[in-house]
Parts: C-alpha cells; sequence; structure tokens
C-alpha cells in the first residue's frame, strides 16, 4: 500500500515500445479466454443432456498437473500457474452452473412462494428458483399477496425473513400448506424452526441454511445445510429440492437440526463473539486504524479486514445469530474462561505453562493446522497482490 504519491517520469520510448506488446499479448490471452468460454458453453450442454456432473475431481488435478509441468518447461513459476488455472477452472464450474448444466431434466417446475421476497437471501432465492423455470410468488411486508394466500396457492413455501419472526411466520402460513406440499426455510438455526413447520403443518418439512451471505459473487462451490424433518409418503421433495440445489453450484451438507446448531454455536456463535470482542476493545483503546494497516504483518491485516468486516454488516442479522441458538451461553462461558486463562498466564510471566497450554491447543487442532497454514498462506499471496 502506496503511503505517498510518486511524481510522475516519461516512459522511456523503449520501454513504451515493449508495453505495447506485453498489451497485444494481453489482448490474446483474452481472447483465447473467451474462446475457452464458450466451449465451457458447449461442455455445459453435453453434461446436462447426459448427466455428468460439473465437477470432476480426477480431471482437474490432472489439468493442473499438466498444466504446472507445460509452465515448468516454458520457464514459468509452476505455483503461480496453478494458482492462475484454478480461477480458470472456478470460472468454469461457475459458467456451466449459470448454465443448469446438473439440472436434470425431468426435474419438474414447481410454484414457489417465498415469504421475506424482498431482503436479501430471498431475493436471491427468488432469482434462483426463476432461473429454473419455476414459478415464484413474492411475498413481503408491502405486496398485496398475503402468506396465508400464498401458501395455500403454492406447491413449496420457503421462508426467509428475519430470526425472530420466523416462527411468527410458519405459523400464518403452516396450516394453510397441503399434505403433498414442502415447507422449507433458510434460516441460521434449526431446532425452532423446523419444530414449528412440523407443528403447524402436515407437509413435508426440509430446513435449510445457506453458509453464506447474499452479497456473494457466485452460488457455485458454496455450502447450504439440509435438515429433513418430514418427508410425506408418495412425495419425493428431498430429491427435488437437492437436485435444485446442486444445480445451483451449492455444495450440500445434509445433518440434523440438533447437530446443525451445535456445530453453528461452536463455529459462527464462537467467531462472531470472538470478533465483536477485538473489535469492542479496538474501539475502547481508540487504535488508529491507518497506523494498524501502515505496520501489520498480512495475516493481521487479513484478521483486522474480517473484524472490520463483520462490523461493516447488519448488528440485527448478528444479534439475532447468537441470541437465537439454544448453545450459545455454553460457548461464550467457555470462551470467557479460555480468555481468562490465557490473560492469567501472560500475566503471571508463566512462559513455561504458556507453551502447555499453546502446545494442548495445537495437538487439538492436529492435521488441520498445517493445512490452515497452507490455505491462509494462499490467501495471503492474493490479499498481498491486491495492496
Amino acid at each position: 500500500m502506496s503511503t505517498s504519491a510518486q511524481p510522475e517520469q516519461p516512459v522511456p520510448p523503449a520501454l513504451q515500445t515493449l508495453r505495447d506488446r506485453i498489451d497485444l499479448i494481453d489482448h490474446q490471452f483474452v481472447e483465447l479466454l473467451a474462446e475457452r468460454h464458450r466451449i465451457v458453453g458447449e461442455v455445459a450442454a453435453v453434461k446436462r443432456e447426459t448427466g455428468v456432473p460439473i465437477r470432476d475431481d480426477g480431471r482437474e488435478a490432472a489439468l493442473l498437473a499438466d498444466r504446472r509441468t507445460v509452465a515448468s518447461h516454458s520457464g514459468l513459476n509452476p505455483e503461480v500457474t496453478e494458482s492462475l488455472f484454478r480461477l480458470v477452472l472456478w470460472a468454469s464450474r461457475n459458467r456451466q452452473a449459470q448454465l443448469h448444466a446438473a439440472m436434470p431434466q425431468d426435474l419438474t417446475p414447481r410454484t414457489v412462494a417465498i415469504i421475506g421476497a424482498e431482503g436479501g437471501m430471498g431475493s436471491m432465492m427468488c432469482d434462483l428458483l426463476r432461473g429454473m423455470d419455476n414459478e415464484v410468488l413474492p411475498v413481503d411486508r408491502d405486496t398485496t399477496l398475503t402468506v396465508e394466500q400464498a401458501a395455500a396457492a403454492a406447491d413449496v413455501v420457503l421462508v426467509s425473513v428475519d430470526i425472530r419472526e420466523t416462527n411468527e411466520v410458519i405459523r400464518r402460513a403452516g396450516p394453510h400448506l397441503g399434505e403433498h406440499a414442502l415447507f422449507t426455510d433458510v434460516t441460521s438455526i434449526k431446532q425452532d424452526p423446523v419444530a414449528a413447520m412440523l407443528e403447524t403443518s402436515g407437509a413435508s418439512v426440509i430446513g435449510t441454511h445457506p453458509l453464506f451471505g447474499p452479497g456473494v459473487h457466485s452460488l457455485q462451490g458454496q455450502r447450504i445445510a439440509i435438515t429433513p424433518g418430514r418427508l410425506v409418503d408418495g412425495t419425493d421433495w428431498l430429491t427435488w429440492l437437492m437436485s435444485t440445489l446442486r444445480a445451483a453450484g451449492l455444495t450440500l451438507l445434509e445433518t440434523t437440526p440438533d447437530e446443525h446448531d451445535r456445530v453453528m454455536a461452536e463455529v459462527r456463535v464462537l467467531t462472531h463473539f470472538s470478533t465483536e470482542a477485538v473489535g469492542r476493545t479496538m474501539e475502547h483503546l481508540r487504535v488508529s486504524i491507518e497506523k494498524p494497516l501502515r505496520f501489520t504483518s498480512p495475516i493481521c491485516h487479513l484478521e483486522l479486514l474480517m473484524t472490520a468486516r463483520h462490523f461493516a454488516q447488519s448488528p440485527n442479522l448478528y444479534s439475532a445469530i447468537q441470541m437465537s441458538n439454544p448453545n450459545t451461553q455454553e460457548v461464550a462461558t467457555a470462551f470467557r474462561e479460555a480468555a481468562a486463562e490465557f490473560d492469567a498466564l501472560i500475566q503471571a510471566g508463566d512462559a513455561a505453562a504458556f507453551r502447555e497450554a499453546f502446545g494442548e491447543v495445537s495437538a487439538f487442532f492436529g492435521d488441520f493446522a498445517e493445512t490452515a497454514l497452507a490455505e491462509s498462506t494462499h490467501l495471503i499471496d492474493r490479499l498481498v497482490e491486491r495492496s
């Protein structure tokens, strides 16, 4: 990151000639990428007709190994080349998902009521389902179509409202669903919403939780939790829903409502709680943001970005996530105890005990620590490239 503007210098003619040649090569490179993009469209059509999955791990591994070999023989850095082609492969999968390459030929379009259609996630689900030829009935505070009317008219009812309003909306919609309908939601907790859908309707019930926000640039490779609650005989809603989500490029994680909420407390609630503590501490210390950005290491820069990102989003969302999860108190108590333990070791200057505690945590992470080191190094490299 530059700290001061540098005076412009005239470009020597010889340098300008070389830059012009580089520009020409870059334009040719973009044209080749465009040609590849067109061929990927043909690949998507074949995969949709034949049922071949979008992602082929064996093919991708072989392709990356080949490109690394070609790069080495050409005097190029194989790691940089691999990073470039990983982006190309991601773009290829994303294009195939946009063209619904993974959508089964016999997937029946449905009438889907989306309650909370004007919110971020609701709007995203409207676009996703319309793009697969489903009829979407959008419902929100200012629509003439009511929750009750939409629930009675739809094959599928999807609830996408604030966590604090979810159960109330479910109780309004539930009695109006037919037995052969599907009742689902996208709430970030699962025990209460799934229980409410089971209690208020006789329909099939499948809870979902997208593990991403509506601001993502692509659904390709994003994950979504699936928590089946009830599958009515004579229906096949689980297959329909999973096929629809896979066709959008999503990775599905099937679990139970109880397990989901426990894991979310251990991962999301703990992460959010610690991030909020860091942000509040910086605010109390009146830390100058400009100085850490100038002097921080790349990994600390990344952590600072994630902290600031957290507070750039909705306080209503984060308060609801943490205050609605039934396991929050247990996780928050464990966090405070761990923070107090390390604080006591540092205040006492007990380096031996610190090393022991540090080693215990390292052993807990096991092999994942090495994976985390490699993946975070990749993120750091990408961050440094943008600075």
